[in-house]
């Protein structure tokens, strides 16, 4: 919008575009200007703040073909509501007083009363009041911040032969610039004695005649002439009328006054003044603006995270002196591609038609200079504002107004400048800082004597220590340490969505510690330790690109140039302002770190540039995969911050005496004769520990510490921390199975915890989650050294050792606790049921932190965690019980009844599988579950085998009734496994035991009834139905098809069971008496079963005795069918069956015969009959049971004899004409006969074996023939 606006005394009115916008006194944030009525046809009301987020556009100023970009954004604005200005009479006389001049007033603020008294600097602190409320713009985004003035002064170097004394300080990429007074300094020094070391340095290579300006009479006529001006244009509403009785003044006066305010305990700031330093000594010096100080409250910034860990680090008196911001304005000033966080207090007025205009005052007969345009076109720029309306006078009479463009201004007569080489000015003097200002942490002083065209740059950090003094001397290094901080909190909170902040928050942590004493500064100190601890990842493995992020740091947020011939070494602070010198060249430059040659370099576009090759990035991070590393480097952080909590503690009389250097013994003792009292006991103060609330502490801590204080807050973090970093190193030693180190390490983070307890007024869920994952790797670390009870030695030396920083984190602790909470819990004891007891008490003691009421619905995951681990030790207590009644039954010389002993330990066992199952069946764990419930099974196995009757010859009695009752609980107990897993699928391995298991039971269960029936008790059928019932059950689980490990022994089970079925029934063919059908029944089933045994003894390789009596028992009953017929063709037929399953005994003959002759000592001991009687009596040899083989042939021989013979006998005896295949036969028949007659009865084993195989073979084509033929 354009409006046209003509106004009495005004020669040139113009039509500005106007940006509108609106700002709220006390508002942080951008907002838009608003058009505010006036009441007064000749006041113009102008809002105090310029343009905001809302509406930020860029601003093309041109002069003549020269253009340059600027844009400004407002950040936070503190200006009153719309001021307007009245437009003075024509022959208004400005030397006469206001009637409310010098008094306060809302809408001048301080500067109204203090503009007399004030020097014309800004604020040593200034930039740091800025940084610390916009600390999300420094390290990165922003490339300077400073006061206006200080911007100005510099972009006016090349123009100005006033001097230039300004400090510099870097934070990552950002610059803030803050003027030095040296004069105001050295004037202290006189008084206190400090910066001596820097007045002596100037005076030698700077100033050697140096003495203090005192200012000119004009210099405060301007000053009154100007505080007048301000207070009749800002009282538009006709209060402007000048007093009877002027008010005197004492022009002089300011000088001695500013002088004692400058020495004020407030030192480096007392007043803030909008008015320009005086320029040239040729030229007036002109106040240019005025700042206008709100005298409304100033809020705090949004856009500043809370700090969570660290409390407000200054007080109110703090604050109050220089450290906050006491800017009308601060504005982000985007200058070409250099971006500025500007402060400025320069009043904006305008109305409806004149929304944004600055005001200025001009002597009628001086002409402006290029000097004071420039000020007058930054200040524009800075603020955004579109036009100029400025007074002339005539000796304090107005002569008239006059409103000007901001564009317009360098084109101005007497005050033309290039808009170009002013912008050249800015990127040369950036990129000259930003090349030599490169230690984070350090001060660095710019200086230029009035009169000289050279500019130096000084590290007076490094002058300070070189001489020798305390760096708390420095008035900087406090603020500085704490925008390092504060800039490092920041970066963390982004930290976690991004790594590679990470270098860079270490560099600034490292620097802010190096700047601080830790006696003045522990809570500062102790903070940034625990943020570098914070760094460090304990919950996540380092990833590679992570760590290329890590060692990348932030690469040009901090830098070390330790390239250059010029020294590094300066001092720190320092402000001149006021000091003079000839003007000649200094007689030394060694101490300065750069230099300009010549200001007018700074005019020659691109003179400097910023070489990022000779500026090496020093914020890498330590990358380490190791776990251990990052672990210490978290604890030795911890502990520094612990040293410094523990050194602000002022309580020491009451501290138990404890040397740092002494290791603190950790016992270890076997409690397994202490009883289950003495462990209940210690356990109960491990479960004190764990309640979530306690009560309010109002007292001080052991250690005299307050409750509530921030040393109270820090502890509790470092502690926590610390707990945190020994609970990884205990869990990484876990996983290293180093057990006793293990052991330490998690004692530590629990006496960590117990410290934290003893000091926290309430324990907060996350913390009560972390105590009880402790709780739970303690549980894990006993049952793994109970389970490696062969190790202790080796246990016991890891846990013994201690290494100094752990001695002294437990000196730390014990200066609040004793640590004796868990050291039940902790201690390597020598005793596996004492380990496994006090595991299960560990995991016990977790499950009941995760159900209480304060974390029961935090942590889900975890409570499943830890029932399943309470589970699994539950399991591992019952096994361990389990198995030493078994090893007791197993000691027993003589059966003897069940023992109370052993009747104790079954009872263990089982309370403790039940309580497994319960914790397995809650969380819904049905694998585990079915491991349980087959555990128990097996335990009932146990108590069956205990139960077994013995004879008065202490031989095997008949099966008892206590053995079946505990048969039939085991087999529940695998029903109810197989039940719970429902399907092979669910979990192949377990299922596979399960079943293995069941079927088992089943075979035993079937065999003691067949080998000890019970006859005094049941009848013989009775028997036999339970018997084929518990083989039948048993084979029904014998899984034939899957192919596993367990497939051979699941054959041979079979087969087994076949076999023990089929003479079953052939025992019960030949007693059966009468009831021919239920022999025929007992005929069938028994061949049945022989056949089906025979096929799978066949298919395994392993079993050759038990293929062969298999046969001999089939032969055997087929021998007794032939008995019962009477008719020689069926006798013919049955024989004739019978030899064939004789030769199927080569099989069986070959397998042994393969197994002697792969054992040549065996064959060499069998060729001897005596020894090979001792063998055959004794054990079973190289697999193969000689005994069983001698028996077997015992029987083979006569049976295979009696076949042949009645073969040969009922051929003979044929009353028919044989045939040609009879006679064949017969003659076969006869020749084996003869030749098994003849063999040699003692002949060695192997021999004889070989002459069944050969028999054997004769016999096999004609049975084959034979069969054919049938």
């Amino acid at each position: 919008m354009e409006t046209n606006l003509t106004l009495a005394g005004l020669n040139n009115p113009r039509s500005p575009p106007v940006s509108r916008m609106s700002t709220s006194p006390g508002s942080r944030e951008d907002g838009m200007l608003s058009d505010n009525a006036s009441a007064n046809v000749k006041d113009v009301n102008v809002p105090c703040s310029s343009t905001g987020e809302s509406n930020r556009h860029d601003l093309d100023v041109c002069s003549g073909n020269n253009e340059v970009k600027s844009r400004a954004v407002v950040k936070y604005s503190a200006a009153p509501p719309p001021t307007s200005f009245a437009l003075l009479q024509e022959k208004f006389d400005l030397k006469l007083p206001p009637a409310n001049w010098l008094r306060e007033n809302p809408q001048l603020g301080s500067a109204g009363t203090t503009v007399l008294g004030s020097s014309s600097k800004s604020k040593p602190f200034s930039s740091f009041g800025m940084a610390y409320d916009f600390i999300d713009s420094i390290g990165n985004d922003v490339d300077v911040v400073s006061d206006s003035e200080n911007i100005k002064k510099l972009l006016k170097i090349p123009y100005s032969k006033s001097h230039v004394s300004m400090a510099v300080h870097r934070v990552g990429r950002t610059l803030l610039l803050d003027e030095l007074d040296i004069q105001e300094l050295f004037m202290r020094s006189s008084q206190t004695g400090d910066w001596t070391w820097l007045k002596e340095f100037y005076q030698r290579l700077i100033d050697q005649k140096w003495q203090r300006k005192k200012k000119s009479k004009e210099h405060w006529y301007q000053k009154a002439i100007l505080s007048k001006f301000l207070y009749y244009s800002i009282n538009g509403d006709g209060a402007a009328e000048p007093v009877t009785e002027p008010v005197t003044e004492d022009p002089n006066k300011g000088d001695d006054e500013s002088g004692a305010e400058e020495f004020s305990p407030s030192w480096p700031a007392t007043f803030t003044s909008t008015a320009s330093d005086l320029e040239e000594s040729e030229a007036p010096k002109e106040e240019e603006s005025v700042f206008v100080d709100s005298a409304f409250p100033s809020g705090q910034v949004a856009s500043v995270p809370k700090e969570q860990n660290l409390p407000t680090l200054f007080n109110e008196g703090e604050n109050s002196q220089g450290l906050r911001n006491d800017f009308v304005r601060s504005i982000l000033w985007t200058f070409e591609d250099i971006h500025m966080l500007v402060g400025s207090n320069m009043p904006i007025f305008g109305g409806r038609r004149y929304p944004a205009v600055s005001l200025r005052l001009r002597d009628h007969n001086k002409p402006i200079n290029i000097l004071t345009g420039i000020d007058y076109w930054l200040d524009n720029l800075m603020c955004n504002v579109p036009e100029l309306v400025m007074c002339f006078h005539v000796n304090g009479i107005v002569q008239k107004y006059e409103m000007i463009k901001t564009e317009d201004i360098p084109d101005l007569e007497h005050s033309t400048f290039s808009t170009r080489v002013v912008k050249d000015i800015a990127q040369n003097i950036l990129s000259f800082l930003k090349s030599n200002c490169t230690k984070e942490g350090h001060t660095y002083w710019l200086f230029k004597a009035s009169g000289s065209d050279i500019v130096k740059l000084y590290d007076l950090t490094t002058l300070c220590e070189e001489a020798e003094e305390e760096k708390c001397q420095n008035p900087f290094t406090l603020p500085v340490a704490v925008l390092l901080y504060k800039v490092a909190n920041n970066l963390m909170l982004k930290a976690r969505q991004n790594r590679k902040h990470y270098g860079t928050i270490r560099t600034l942590l490292l620097n802010c510690v190096k700047l601080l004493d830790q006696e003045r500064h522990p809570q500062i100190i102790a903070s940034a330790h625990y943020m570098l601890s914070e760094l460090f990842q304990l919950d996540e493995p380092s990833e590679e690109d992570g760590d290329e992020s890590l060692r990348a740091g932030g690469s040009e947020d901090s830098y070390s140039d330790e390239e250059g011939d010029e020294d590094e070494d300066l001092p720190d602070d320092s402000d001149e302002n006021g000091s003079y010198s000839t003007g000649s060249d200094p007689p030394d430059d060694s101490k300065a770190v750069a230099v300009i040659r010549s200001v007018e370099e700074l005019s020659v576009p691109e003179k400097y540039t910023l070489n990022t090759h000779q500026i090496r990035p020093n914020c890498a991070f330590p990358v380490s995969h190791d776990k251990e590393e990052r672990c210490r480097h978290v604890l030795g952080c911890v502990l520094k911050g612990l040293k410094a909590v523990d050194g602000s503690i002022k309580k020491e009389s009451d501290l138990p005496a404890a040397d740092p250097n002494t290791p603190i013994p950790l016992k270890y003792e076997d409690r397994s004769a202490s009883g289950a009292c003495t462990v209940e006991k210690g356990i109960a103060l491990l479960l004190d520990r764990v309640g979530p609330f306690q009560e309010d502490q109002k007292h001080p801590t052991r250690s005299g510490m307050i409750p509530g204080s921030w040393q109270h807050h820090m502890k509790l973090q470092l502690f926590l921390k610390a707990s945190k970093a020994y609970y990884v190193l205990s869990d990484a030693a876990t996983n290293l199975h180093k057990y006793g180190r293990a052991l330490r390490y998690i004692k530590l983070a629990l006496q960590c915890h117990d410290a934290y307890c003893s000091v926290s007024n309430t324990l907060q869920p996350p913390v009560l989650l972390f105590h009880s994952q402790c709780l739970s790797l303690c549980g894990d670390i006993q049952l793994m050294l109970a389970q490696n009870a062969n190790n202790r030695l080796a246990y016991l030396e890891e846990y013994g050792y201690q290494t100094k920083e752990d001695q002294e984190v437990l000196h730390s602790l014990h200066r609040e606790c004793s640590c004796q909470a868990f050291n039940m819990a902790t201690d390597l004891a020598t005793d596996p049921e004492y380990q496994l007891f006090v595991s299960s008490k560990c995991y016990e003691a977790a499950s009941d932190l995760l159900t209480s009421g304060v974390v029961k619905d935090h942590g889900p995951e975890q409570l499943a965690q830890v029932l399943r681990r309470l589970g699994n030790i539950r399991n591992e207590i019952g096994v361990y019980y389990m198995n030493q009644a078994a090893a007791m039954q197993t000691e027993k010389e003589v059966k003897t009844a069940v023992s109370v002993a052993e009747q104790e330990l079954w009872k263990k066992s089982f309370a403790c599988f039940e309580k497994g199952m319960k914790d397995f069946e809650a969380i819904q764990d049905s694998t585990n579950m079915a491991l349980l419930l087959c555990n128990t099974g097996r335990l009932m196995r146990i108590c069956a085998q205990a139960h077994c009757a013995v004879t008065d010859d202490t031989s095997r009695g008949e099966f008892s009734p206590e053995e079946a009752l505990y048969y039939n609980k085991a087999i529940d107990y695998y029903l109810r496994a197989m039940k719970s897993l429902a399907s092979r699928g669910s979990h192949p391995v377990v299922w596979d035991s399960v079943n293995w298991e069941l079927s088992t039971t089943y075979f035993t269960l079937a065999t003691l009834l067949q080998d000890y029936a019970p006859l005094s008790r049941k009848a013989q059928e009775q028997i036999e139905r339970e018997v084929t019932e518990a083989m039948m059950k048993s084979l029904k689980y014998c899984d034939l098809q899957t192919e596993s490990a367990r497939q051979p022994l699941y054959q041979y089970r079979a087969a087994t069971i076949h076999h023990r079925l089929a003479s079953m029934y052939h025992s019960c063919f030949r007693n059966q008496v009468g009831d021919e059908h239920l022999r025929k029944q007992h005929r069938s089933l028994a061949e049945l079963h022989y056949s089906k045994a025979v096929r799978l003894f066949l298919s395994l390789k392993d079993a050759p005795c038990e293929l062969l009596r298999t046969l001999l028992e089939r032969v055997a009953f087929t021998e007794f069918t032939m008995a019962g017929q009477s008719s020689s063709g069926a006798k013919l037929k049955t024989l004739t069956g019978a030899l064939e399953i004789m030769t199927e005994t080569h099989y069986a003959f070959q397998l042994i015969h393969k197994e002697l002759l792969e054992d040549p000592e065996l064959q060499l001991k069998m060729s001897d009959p005596a020894e090979q009687t001792e063998l055959a009596e004794g054990a079973v040899a190289t697999g193969l049971n000689l005994r069983e083989v001698m028996k077997l042939i015992g029987v083979f021989e006569p049976s295979f004899s009696f076949l042949l013979l009645q073969l040969v006998k009922l051929l003979t005896a044929v009353k028919r004409k044989p045939s040609n295949k009879d006679e064949e036969l017969l003659k076969t028949y006869k020749n084996v006969y003869s030749k098994l007659l003849r063999a040699e009865k003692n002949a060695p084993l192997l021999a004889r074996i070989e002459l069944y195989l050969e028999l054997l073979q004769q016999l096999t084509p004609l049975n084959e023939t034979g069969t054919a033929c049938s």
